[in-house]
């Protein structure tokens, strides 16, 4: 009986890891920067590795915790993973990376872990090493730790119009004012203040020596079509390049045709698809 080629993965094997994430270093960024952060062992991780492939030679791996991410999965990685993860309690609050795979894993485990709240199955992932030609902004700029109470609400409403839920569910939005606070704290998160308001707002989510991923782009409701956000997320391109990482990329849902446009005119690039299922 031929045994599946599938395991969680140890600090010992570090090193193969690291490789594989180097292969797709825009689409394994989540991953990377928590292996990057945390390592492989299980005690220190905010959540499990699992690898496809024999020992040493990882050719596609798993990030299983708050959320579950595949990378470089094709076929049997997919079905592999699949069997392993259908007998195991959902703690994700979704899946997310390349369509292909993440499409792929939630055929699989729709049975076992199904209904889905959401799938979003073409979420064009963009890239640019280059600093926009188009002005920036000159009020977007770092938030400071005395003002993440005036961002707070801001991010609140982003994400609660983003991924349709609000963030106080859980826990009443401890976890997340923790977030919000430990990204300003690293100098990630942008914003520009009118009157003591946030009217714009977006954060570098993901830090990696490779990208920095823009996400949480919003733009305060009554400032919408005066044409600010392709200014200020060029200003927030410009820092992130000049500051944090050799790219910028992010990921954007099919049918934001606003957003699109902002990103293709900052000079961003298709460099492939995401999906997100969300729970």
């Amino acid at each position: 009986m031929l045994m599946v080629p599938v395991r969680q993965l140890g600090e010992t094997e570090r090193g193969a890891v690291e490789k594989l994430l180097d292969r797709d270093p825009i689409g394994a960024a989540q991953v990377a920067e928590q292996v990057a952060a945390h390592g492989l062992s299980w005690w220190r991780a905010e959540g499990r590795v699992f690898g496809y492939g024999a020992r040493r030679r990882v050719e596609a791996l798993c990030w299983f915790g708050g959320h579950l991410t595949p990378v470089l999965a094709e076929a049997p990685a997919i079905a592999a993973f699949a069997d392993l993860l259908s007998d195991q309690e959902r703690i994700c609050s979704s899946i997310v990376g390349r369509a292909d795979a993440v499409l792929g894993l939630w055929d699989r485990l729709s049975p076992h872990w199904g209904p889905a709240r959401d799938i979003r199955p073409n979420q064009p992932l963009l890239a640019t090493d280059t600093v926009p030609r188009m002005a920036v902004d000159p009020d977007v700029r770092l938030v400071q730790p005395a003002e993440v109470d005036l961002l707070f609400p801001a991010a609140v409403a982003m994400y609660t119009e983003e991924v349709g839920i609000s963030p106080f569910t859980e826990d009443g939005g401890l976890g997340y004012r923790r977030r919000v606070t430990e990204l300003v704290r690293a100098r990630r998160a942008y914003a520009r203040f009118v009157d003591g308001q946030v009217v714009f707002k977006a954060e570098l989510a993901v830090v990696t020596r490779r990208t920095a991923q823009i996400q949480g782009v919003w733009v305060a409701p009554e400032w919408r079509g005066r044409g600010i956000a392709g200014a200020a997320v060029a200003a927030v391109v410009r820092d992130a390049l000049a500051r944090v990482a050799p790219t910028v990329s992010l990921y954007v849902n099919d049918y934001n045709a606003p957003a699109r446009r902002v990103y293709q005119r900052c000079g961003f690039q298709s460099v492939g698809t995401f999906a997100t299922v969300l729970f």
